[in-house]
C-alpha cells in the first residue's frame, strides 16, 4: 500500500499545473500537511524539495510555517513569523511532546513526522485514512466578486461536530538566495509559505455557508480553509475538512 500511495502522490505532483488556480469544489483532498520549516536549518532544504511536490498536487492541501528560532544561527529566515511559531508550539502541547523541531509535518492535525521522508508522510496519510481519521467533511472555496464563499457539508459519523473556520493564508512560490547561516550558498523556492491565520467562524455541525472578503487573497496569493476541532485549552487538534484557493494574475489585477 505504501510503494503504491508513494507512486499515486508523485504521479498527481507531476500532472498537476503549476501555481494553477484551484478551488477544490466537490472534492476531498486526500489530506493536509503543514510543514513547519526555517531557511536557517540545514536539514531542511531536503524537506523544502519534497514539500514542493505536496504543494503543486491537487489532492493535498499543504501549507509551510516558517518559524523563527532558528533566526538566531545566522541568517534570519525572510518568511518566518512568529505566529508561525505558536501554531507549531500549540500542536506540541496537543501532542504532549516537550520540544519542537523542524522540519515537522503535521499530518491532518493529528499526528506528526519527519518532514523530509516521504514514506513517513505516505504512510501517516494511509494510516490515517484506514483508520476513517482522514477528511471526513466536503470543504469548497470559490471567489463570487469580491468575497471568497466557503460551502462545508454536514458532519460524518463519529467526527467532531463543532470545529472552527481557520484561513491560512500564503504567498506565491518564493526563491529565496541565502547569504548567511547553515544554509549559506543554497537557492531554494519556498511554496505555500503561509502569511498569516485567521479563525473566522465556527462550524457545528451541519452543513453552512460563510462568505469573506477576497481583497486579501489578492495581496497573498492564496488561502487554504481548514474546519479544525479545538481542544478545550484552545490547542489545534483534528482537521475534518479542508480546501484550497489559489489567484491567478488575472484574478488578482480584478481585485486591486
Amino acid at each position: 500500500m505504501k510503494s503504491r500511495l508513494v507512486f499515486r502522490l508523485a504521479v498527481l505532483a507531476l500532472a498537476m499545473p503549476v501555481f494553477a488556480a484551484t478551488a477544490g469544489a466537490g472534492t476531498r483532498p486526500g489530506g493536509v500537511i503543514e510543514l513547519f520549516t526555517s531557511q536557517g536549518c540545514s536539514t531542511c532544504p531536503p524537506a523544502d524539495k519534497l514539500f514542493e511536490e505536496f504543494a503543486t498536487n491537487s489532492d493535498l492541501v499543504a501549507l509551510a510555517y516558517h518559524v523563527d528560532y532558528w533566526d538566531y544561527l545566522g541568517w534570519r529566515d525572510t518568511l518566518s513569523n512568529p505566529d508561525s511559531t505558536d501554531r507549531q508550539y500549540a500542536y506540541s502541547r496537543s501532542f504532549g511532546t516537550r520540544s519542537v523541531y523542524t522540519p515537522q509535518a503535521v499530518i491532518n492535525g493529528r499526528i506528526h513526522v519527519n518532514g523530509a521522508k516521504r514514506a513517513d508522510i505516505a504512510d501517516a496519510l494511509d494510516e490515517l485514512n484506514k483508520a476513517g481519521e482522514g477528511l471526513s467533511v466536503d470543504v469548497s472555496v470559490q471567489q463570487s466578486g469580491d468575497s471568497l464563499m466557503i460551502e462545508a457539508g454536514g458532519a460524518n459519523g463519529a467526527a467532531p461536530r463543532k470545529a472552527h473556520v481557520v484561513l491560512v493564508f500564503f504567498g506565491p512560490p518564493q526563491r529565496v538566495d541565502m547569504k548567511k547561516g547553515e544554509n549559506e550558498g543554497r537557492s531554494i523556492t519556498y511554496w505555500n509559505s503561509v502569511i498569516d491565520v485567521k479563525t473566522a467562524g465556527v462550524w457545528r455541525g451541519e452543513a453552512a455557508k460563510y462568505e469573506f472578503p477576497a481583497n486579501k487573497i489578492a495581496e497573498n496569493g492564496g488561502c487554504a480553509v481548514l474546519l479544525q476541532a479545538v481542544g478545550k485549552d484552545g490547542v489545534p487538534g483534528p482537521i475534518l475538512g479542508a480546501a484550497i484557493f489559489r489567484k491567478t494574475d488575472e484574478q488578482k489585477q480584478s481585485l486591486k
